[in-house]
């Protein structure tokens, strides 16, 4: 229903939605905003409790980075179904198209998106770095089990040659 509903949308005009003049976001900004404030709430969480310290965070921490990847995914989205013609979304990215032409930076959608890619960015590492450990015990354990298999080279990219050497996790600790 959803995707029928959007491809309505799109078919028609963003019209039918109700967004005229002067209404042009509506429905969309207000989902937009929730999301990134959604993100938001979990970067903030995270950073209060990295920055207190409490050992008993680490399962706290890790849902609340993820919550902030995923709100910043769907939050990600709703520029892009904004749209009118979705299929042209690289003309907001900032690079000059094969044509030399470049995205219009008056466009509050540029920005939405140069955003949400440098948030996400930043989160998608916030949440990774401190996962290497654990993708590194993953990694030894299916090493035991099956050294050729699937899992034992998924694992192994994923630890990303992580050893757990004092050096290794004072980098850590110091990246986080």
């Amino acid at each position: 229903m959803l995707f029928y509903c959007w491809t309505y949308q799109v078919r028609y005009d963003i019209g039918v939605t109700g967004l005229n003049r002067p209404n042009f976001w509506g429905f969309y900004i207000t989902n937009f905003v929730f999301w990134i404030g959604i993100s938001h709430a979990g970067t903030l969480i995270s950073a209060i409790l990295r920055v207190t310290g409490a050992e008993w965070r680490r399962p706290v921490t890790r849902c609340a980075e993820a919550i902030t990847v995923f709100a910043l995914c769907v939050g990600g989205l709703l520029p892009l179904i904004h749209l009118g013609r979705p299929w042209l979304f690289y003309y907001m990215l900032p690079v000059p198209s094969q044509d030399l032409l470049w995205p219009n930076f008056n466009s509050p959608l540029v920005w939405d998106i140069l955003a949400i890619i440098t948030y996400l960015t930043g989160s998608v590492l916030y949440l990774a770095l401190p996962l290497l450990p654990d993708f590194a015990i993953l990694r030894d354990r299916s090493l035991r089990s099956n050294p050729s298999g699937f899992r034992a080279r998924l694992y192994s990219l994923l630890a990303a040659g992580w050893r757990g050497t004092p050096q290794q996790w004072h980098s850590l600790e110091q990246g986080i």
